[in-house]
This record gives structure tokens, C-alpha cells and sequence, in this order.
């Protein structure tokens, strides 16, 4: 599962400055090929007069549907509704991305100070009474109305967005409800950030030749990179960035290191100093719970599934209960495993988390002759950029043509023009590849224009990026990535087809605008391609020989699929099981964090020898970003993406009849239909799980 979509819904102004709305690049049409943003252009002074003029014209609109004389209708109130705020949304979408690709003091001095204004003005929106009545009334003809499935969906969803928005809570609730929407905001951001810092602050320098035992020259080079970035020269340094941390815990043979890696690792936000998010989660998980309650609901869990394919906290723990139980026998199975090398090699120790890793890959060596380097050796960068391409061309016919002349907010980054098989345009794809201080962790897709048309029905073609983490290349090696950073790839190239090829007509309803259970789908079935002989052989060659990947490695990789599956699966699943029980609380107060995680643990048998894939105080899925009571959807969205690539295994692989369904069905749609409905209509059934449990060998 990967940690990927990213949903930012941080609407912030920024700091003062002293520009004029003529000098402003925020304020006008982005004057740049295909109107991307002018990052060039653009400093952080201009957020504050775009985010005040945007909410000014915000109001100004909402003003003017209020007071229509004309009977409410789905044109001059819902569509109107849609249509508003067009200025605010240019200058936060660039912003919001900000947040998490490229960072800085003023940004996020800018985001902290700015979210309780923001929220107020949504709050003012959505609490607005007569902007309200207006809405109900034409909810209440909508089986009079002559509409689309489009338009009944964008009727349905403000509907259920205004309701949700506490529109028809009594006054002094609303109050209460403003309340905590504000502090949220400050929250969720807070808690974003200390993450950020932990990440940026841990520092392990290796001195000495003897601190490099067993790691491969590629992380050498890497760390010795990192170091000299740094300032410690002739030395190496490891981090807490995941290029750097997951080969470290890896290959070092040397255990004391390693622990130290780990515990920092896990330790992320829960150190008991300026970065510790403890009393942050407490505060979230009980502000949820209240404003849940507001609104009638039994758990802030209620609250989210209602709107998800699971509709209920049952449906979640049905699932991952189904699942957890072969995890876990596969994981106790491997950690046997483990220790049996651990002992036939005369270690006089038990297997701890910061050994799992290590040992696994000793175990996959010694079993199916494949060590990760010699993986990376076939996956540089540049050639599985040609490899996701390629695929993309033979499924739907896309070219991706390389621009230099569009602006960027990064030196690193990649910006291409998507354009279909006749040539005509679809929109822009940017690539950012690497880490940086300034950027979070993890890889997620997200837009800096959505896809939709104009009232007039011209269309807007999208901004997309994709952003990851990878490892840099060093002097001498380009950027190899390991097997899991080459599915990651091809998963958030998922997403990104999911916003550029979107053919809606509202921008709320457009590309990845689906619930988050069904979000997944695009970018999961991507990776199954990443697996097949047949693609890996129209890319991967060796960095030095040029040699094309041998059909024995292919195999090995192949057989070697189901192994520490195990523990993959346990890690995530327990890390699920958190969010859901986080969230499903009807009243009591955590009064320790740790101590509320231990007993999660404890009730689902985690071993001691796996941590959650994600513990509470760096879980930035549901404590910072839209993924709360919703972390299970990775899993939930496997099933669906191993029963719809049957689709194409049961025709042939690159089988353009049913690609084109997919695309059809799927990925133009967007929200324009119920979840279920897009997914029968694609496969003609609902989604079986025996292939997910046969591609995860849980059977």
C-alpha cells in the first residue's frame, strides 16, 4: 500500500506584503504555456492579498446567489454555487501543494497563521442559512428535474456537503461547531509539521570504515552524499527520510546502528519536547468525536464511512478482520524463519523489530538468490520513466512530451505535455522525484488544476504532480530504485491518469473526487503491470551493461513475491486497526497515547517483532491529511484493482478493448456516479477477493 493521494484542503493567506492586485501573478490568468502556475513568479507576499481578493469575490458571489429574486433553481443556485470562488481556488491549489512539495519557515508560518480565517470563511458558507434554504429547495425537486447523472450527483453531493457542514444544526450548535472546524485547522497542520522536523532533525554520522559493514556502495555513495550536503565531510550520514532509513535497517550488519535508526524511527513525535504530537491526538480524536456527535452520528468512523463504499465501521472491520487472521499465521511463520538464520549464524539474541528487515533479506538472498541491489541494478530512474510511459502509450495511446520551457518550483523537477494518440492536448504532468528538507515524506499525486468545463462548456484541461521520495543518484550511479519504488512509480502515474484523463463537466465531481475507498483503484492496478515479464522487458536493462533483465531474475522476482508478505500485510493492517479504533471511540477520553496504541496491540495479537506500519504520533494519513477512519481503503481498493486486472489476464495484457473500458468507466468519470455503479459498469459485476487473496498468498 502506498502512501500516496494527497488531499489538501488548507485554504491559507499568506504573509503581508506590499504588492498591488496588478503585480500580483495570483490575482490574474496564469500567463504561462498551457497556464500552468508561474512559480517564478510567484513569492510568498502574494498569497496574502490573493487569498484576501479571492475570499472577497468569494463572498461577493455567494451574496449574489442569495439574493437571486428568481426561483432557486439547480442553474442559478447549484451551478452558480459550483462556479464561485474561482480566484480563491487558482491561488490555494498552488499554495496547498506548497505545503508539502517545497516548504519553507514562511510557508508554514503562513498556513499556521492563516487557517483559522480560512476556516472561518468555509464555516460562513456553509452555515449560511439562506444559502442553505435555497439548496434544499432544489434538492427538494430533484426527481422533478430534468438533469444528467452528473448533475444529479453535484446536487446530491452539495446537499450532503452543506448537511455535513453543520447547515442544519440549531444556532448556538453551529457555534460549537465553528469552533472546532477552526481548531482543526491549526491542529492538523501543527501536527504536520512536527513530523516534518523530526524527520529533517535526526542525524546519524558514520565515522568510520567499520560503521559501513554490510551496506552496499550505492547507500555509501548516497550517505556520503548526504553528508557532504551537510557539512560533514569525508563521513556518512543516515537519516529518517525512507531512501535513507529503509536500506540502512536493510543491509547494516551492524545491530547497535540499526537500533538506533529504529528507535528513532518509531519514535517520530514522541519524544516529549516541542515536536510531540501526543497532546495534538488527543485533542483531534476528541474534537472529531464531538463534532460527530453534533451531527447525529454515533463516531467520527460513522461519520466518514457514510459517504465511503464500506458505509460503516463494520464493513471496515469485516474486511481487515478477514484478512488479519492469515496475516498474522504468514508473519509469526516468518519470524520463525528469521530467527532460525539468526541462531544457525550464532547470534545469541532474539529477533527485534530493527532486525526484520536485515534478516529478510538475508532469508531472500540465501532462498531465492535476489538481494535488492541486484533488482536496482535494472530500474534506473530515466529507463522506468520510459518503461511507465511506454505502458501508458501501448494501454490508451498517450504521448508524454518533455517541456523545458514551462516554469517549475524546483530545479529537479520534470514537466511533461500529455497528449493523446491524434495528437490533441490533455494537460500537464509534473515529476519530482527526490527528497529535500522542504518536502514531506512519502509519494502522492495531487493537481494544480483540476480538470472541468467552463459554464460555457469549454474545457479546462488539468495541472497534475506526482511527487516521491527516491533515492538521488550519486558521482557515479544514476537513481536506481528498489522494486517497491518502481511499483510506487507506476501506482502515483494511476492517480495521475485518474486527473488527466477525467472528462466531467463540475470540477468538484472531476478525477480523483471519488470516495476514499475507491480513490486507490486508479493507481493499484498500475502496479500489477509493474510484475509482468512482458513490461519489464520494455525497460529494464542494466545502468552499466545495457543488458536487458534476464528472464531468471524476472522468475526469481516472481517467486519471491509472496515472501515477508506477512509481515507487509501485518504492519499495515495493524496500522488500520489503529485508525479504527482511534475512531470509533463513543466518549472516553485517551488519556495516554502510548498506552491507547499498546492496547490496540495487544487486541489484535500484533507481535512484538513488528511495529505499525504507521504509529500514532507520525500517522499523518489521519491526523494531518484526509485519511481518518479511512486508512483501510488501500486494502479495500486491493481488491478491487486484483479483481479488475482479471479483467485484462482474462483478455491479454495490454488489450486495448478493455482499457478502454476502464478508461470509460473509470478513470473520465470522476464522482459522477456512485463508486459501485462505475465499478459494475467496467466489469459487469460487483468485485470478488479471492484474487487478492491469491495474489497476497493468504489463502
Amino acid at each position: 500500500m502506498k502512501s500516496c493521494l494527497i488531499f489538501l484542503f488548507v485554504f491559507v493567506i499568506g504573509i503581508a506584503g506590499c504588492t498591488t492586485d496588478m503585480d500580483n501573478p495570483l490575482l490574474t490568468e496564469f500567463d504561462t504555456p498551457h497556464g500552468v502556475p508561474p512559480f517564478d513568479k510567484i513569492k510568498p507576499a502574494h498569497y496574502m492579498p490573493a487569498f484576501k481578493t479571492g475570499m472577497e469575490q468569494h463572498k461577493e458571489e455567494i451574496d449574489a446567489i442569495v439574493a437571486n429574486p428568481d426561483t432557486p433553481s439547480f442553474e442559478n443556485t447549484i451551478e452558480a454555487l459550483e462556479y464561485s470562488g474561482e480566484t480563491l481556488r487558482r491561488a490555494r491549489m498552488v499554495f496547498s501543494n506548497m505545503t508539502s512539495a517545497n516548504t519553507s519557515p514562511d510557508i508554514q508560518q503562513i498556513a499556521r497563521d492563516s487557517a483559522p480565517m480560512i476556516s472561518k470563511h468555509w464555516d460562513d458558507i456553509m452555515l449560511n442559512p439562506d444559502l442553505f434554504d435555497r439548496i434544499k429547495a432544489v434538492y427538494a425537486q430533484k426527481n422533478d428535474l430534468d438533469l444528467n447523472q452528473e448533475q444529479k450527483q453535484l446536487l446530491s453531493e452539495t446537499y450532503k456537503l452543506f448537511v455535513r457542514g453543520g447547515a442544519n444544526l440549531p444556532k448556538e450548535k453551529q457555534e460549537r461547531f465553528r469552533e472546532i472546524n477552526e481548531r482543526f485547522s491549526v491542529l492538523t497542520l501543527q501536527f504536520s509539521d512536527n513530523v516534518l522536523a523530526e524527520n529533517n532533525r535526526f542525524e546519524l554520522v558514520l565515522e568510520t570504515e567499520d560503521d559501513l559493514a554490510g551496506l552496499p556502495e550505492s547507500v555509501i555513495a548516497s550517505a556520503a552524499d548526504a553528508a557532504e550536503k551537510a557539512g560533514y565531510e569525508g563521513k556518512w550520514l543516515i537519516t529518517l527520510h525512507v531512501p535513507s532509513a529503509m536500506p540502512f535497517l536493510q543491509y547494516s550488519s551492524r545491530r547497535d546502528l540499526r537500533e538506533i535508526v529504529k528507535r528513532g524511527f518509531i519514535s517520530k513525535g514522541n519524544n516529549g519536547d516541542e515536536y510531540d504530537n501526543k497532546e495534538i491526538i488527543q485533542e483531534i480524536v476528541a474534537l472529531r468525536l464531538e463534532r460527530a456527535n453534533l451531527l447525529g452520528y454515533d463516531t467520527h468512523a460513522h461519520f466518514i464511512l457514510e459517504e465511503n463504499m464500506a458505509q460503516n465501521p463494520e464493513g471496515v472491520y469485516e474486511l481487515i478482520n478477514q484478512l488479519w487472521e492469515p496475516a498474522l499465521r504468514n508473519a509469526k511463520a516468518e519470524r520463525d524463519m528469521l530467527q532460525e538464520m539468526i541462531d544457525r549464524e550464532g547470534g545469541d539474541f532474539t529477533l527485534q523489530s530493527w532486525d526484520w528487515r536485515y534478516y529478510a533479506e538475508k532469508v531472500r538472498t540465501d532462498r531465492y538468490d535476489l538481494d535488492e541491489e541486484m533488482i536496482r541494478a535494472y530500474f534506473s530512474l530515466d529507463r522506468a520513466k520510459d518503461g511507465v510511459f511506454g505502458l501508458i502509450n501501448k494501454l490508451w495511446g498517450l504521448e508524454f512530451i518533455e517541456r523545458d520551457d514551462i516554469p517549475k518550483y524546483h530545479e529537479e523537477i520534470y514537466v511533461y505535455e500529455v497528449r493523446e494518440a491524434d495528437g490533441s492536448y490533455i494537460g500537464i504532468l509534473y515529476l519530482d522525484f527526490h527528497p529535500r528538507p522542504g518536502k514531506r515524506g512519502g509519494a502522492w499525486m495531487n493537481s494544480y488544476r483540476k480538470q472541468s468545463r467552463t459554464p460555457e462548456g469549454e474545457m479546462v484541461h488539468p495541472v497534475i504532480t506526482t511527487v516521491y521520495n527516491f533515492s538521488r543518484p550519486s558521482a557515479d550511479t544514476p537513481a536506481l530504485l528498489t522494486y517497491d519504488e518502481l511499483t510506487t512509480f507506476f501506482h502515483e502515474l494511476g492517480h495521475a491518469l485518474h486527473g488527466l484523463l477525467s472528462d466531467c463537466q463540475y470540477n468538484s465531481m472531476s478525477g480523483t473526487a471519488v470516495p476514499r475507498d475507491f480513490v486507490e483503484l486508479p493507481s493499484q492496478v498500475m502496479e500489477n503491470w509493474a510484475a509482468e515479464p512482458e513490461v519489464l522487458k520494455m525497460f529494464a536493462r542494466h545502468y552499466e551493461t545495457g543488458e536487458v533483465i534476464p528472464d531468471d531474475l524476472i522468475d526469481r522476482i516472481r517467486r519471491s513475491a509472496l515472501f515477508n508478505q506477512g509481515f507487509a500485510t501485518t504492519e499495515y493492517l495493524a496500522s488500520a486497526f489503529l485508525d479504527m479504533d482511534y475512531h470509533t471511540l463513543t466518549g472516553a477520553h485517551i488519556e495516554d497515547v502510548n498506552a491507547f496504541e499498546e492496547n490496540s496491540r495487544n487486541a489484535i495479537g500484533l507481535i512484538p517483532e513488528i511495529e505499525f506500519r504507521h504509529r500514532s504520533t507520525y500517522f499523518n494519513h489521519i491526523f494531518a491529511g484526509g485519511y481518518s477512519a479511512g486508512y483501510y481503503s488501500y486494502i479495500w481498493a486491493e481488491v478491487l484493482d486484483a479483481d479488475a486486472f482479471q479483467a485484462f489476464k482474462e483478455t491479454s495484457l495490454f488489450d486495448q478493448e478493455t482499457a478502454a473500458a476502464f478508461r470509460t468507466h473509470i478513470l473520465e468519470r470522476g464522482g459522477a456516479d456512485d463508486a459501485m455503479t462505475l465499478y459494475k459498469n467496467f466489469r459487469g459485476r460487483e468485485p470478488e477477493i479471492q484474487p487478492l487473496l491469491d495474489r497476497r498468498g493468504l489463502n
